[in-house]
């Protein structure tokens, strides 16, 4: 996961003002930090990591479209991984590594599950920081599985990094691979509410309309 061939121009139909953007962002943090500034989008459209510089407005995984396309631009693969919960909203994070570590740039309607450093050794190491911070309103632990690494370079062809066009047709697709699941069905019968103030702390400042909402168990 180092370097993009060199027969696929990632520059091409950005303007010279969107290079100059992608160019100020000298590191995954800062990447990372320009989502953090951005609106959440709550609606279901997939927008392009184009059309996000200009909106500065991102869903979940318009966020990890960015993140990857940005990554691009220091020399990584564009990669993503899908997260599944159960009773919950779907997570989807760019990854990169550092070092010979894993770290993920996100963009969540939560405080919780956004960057992680590049310190984790191994993909589900990654993966597995943000169980106990993954959860609902509800405060129930939700995360279950995550994808193999999607190389959004299978995307090219539809010039998903710069068009006008829904991608939702790239979040259909993370539905087809393959998931690994992280518990057995004992261990998810154990698991414990998550505590109230970490919940609290997690939604402020969410945007209520993105919210998931959870079924509540008779």
């Amino acid at each position: 996961m180092e370097m993009n061939s060199k027969s696929y121009n990632i520059k091409k139909n950005f303007s010279k003002e969107e290079l100059a953007f992608f160019k100020k962002l000298k590191s995954p943090i800062d990447v990372q930090q320009f989502l953090n500034e951005t609106k959440y989008n709550p609606d279901s459209v997939t927008c392009s990591p184009k059309t996000i510089i200009h909106s500065r407005t991102a869903n979940c995984f318009e966020g990890a479209l960015f993140g990857a396309a940005a990554l691009r631009m220091f020399g990584h693969k564009p990669i993503i991984v899908d997260l599944i919960a159960e009773n919950d909203d779907d997570h989807v994070i760019a990854i990169f590594k550092q070092n010979n570590c894993y770290g993920a740039i996100a963009k969540s309607n939560t405080t919780t599950l956004r960057f992680r450093e590049p310190v984790y050794r191994t993909l589900r190491e990654l993966v597995m920081s943000y169980f106990d911070f993954y959860f609902n309103t509800l405060g129930e632990k939700s995360l279950r599985s995550y994808s193999v690494p999607v190389n959004l370079s299978r995307f090219d062809k539809f010039k998903w990094m710069t068009t006008d066009e829904d991608l939702e047709f790239m979040g259909d697709y993370l539905f087809t691979v393959k998931h690994y699941p992280i518990m057995t069905k004992k261990m998810i019968n154990t698991l414990a509410i998550a505590d109230k103030e970490i919940v609290n702390l997690c939604f402020t400042g969410s945007v209520i309309g993105g919210l998931f909402k959870p079924k509540k168990n008779c």
